[in-house]
């Protein structure tokens, strides 16, 4: 199969999907090995890029999804009405960060670290598919772990959650986003 078949065939696959989908079924469709295959999707990946197209690839954990890109989300969200996203309180975005790098924690671990109660941010959370149940924590009463989900890798633009800034390096970063506020505990 040449290149151009394959890209076509990916395309198509994610394009139906609307889902992500794990490269390993992927390459076992195409009947090739996943080094390859994920060598060919993210050439068609930068070729959207590159070409400044409506349409995006992107990776989360070892999957793929098609997605619009970011710079028609206006347009996108217009037509299809799409209720404009959620602000990410103080409160959540502490919750949030305590999860993503200490994953997998149990509530107590998180109040622990900030100090108040974190059941109200934790359940937001989990309601938003941003972080779920993982398993129990082996201790006295079970309690439950949590980490973070693929939405959550999709909210925040990151393949995976080893692309988690270091945290000495959160320093120099400055948010980008303008639905972030500062003001609920």
């Amino acid at each position: 199969m040449k290149i151009e078949e394959m890209e076509s065939v990916i395309e198509a696959m994610l394009f139906v999907s609307g889902t992500d989908v794990p490269l390993t079924d992927i390459a076992n469709a195409l009947n090739m090995d996943k080094s390859t295959t994920r060598a060919v999707i993210r050439a068609l990946s930068d070729k959207y890029v590159t070409q400044k197209r409506g349409i995006r690839i992107i990776e989360l954990d070892n999957s793929f999804q098609m997605c619009s890109a970011p710079e028609c989300f206006e347009y996108v969200s217009a037509l299809c009405k799409i209720p404009r996203q959620q602000f990410m309180t103080q409160a959540l975005l502490e919750t949030l960060s305590i999860i993503a790098y200490k994953q997998p924690v149990t509530k107590a671990q998180i109040e622990e670290i900030r100090g108040v109660n974190a059941d109200h941010a934790v359940n937001r959370l989990v309601e938003r598919n941003l972080v779920c149940e993982v398993g129990r924590l082996d201790a006295p009463g079970k309690p439950l772990l949590f980490g973070t989900t693929k939405e959550f890798l999709r909210y925040f633009g990151l393949r995976s959650p080893k692309d988690l800034p270091v945290l000495g390096e959160l320093d120099s970063i400055k948010p980008e986003r303008s639905d972030v506020q500062n003001n609920e505990q």
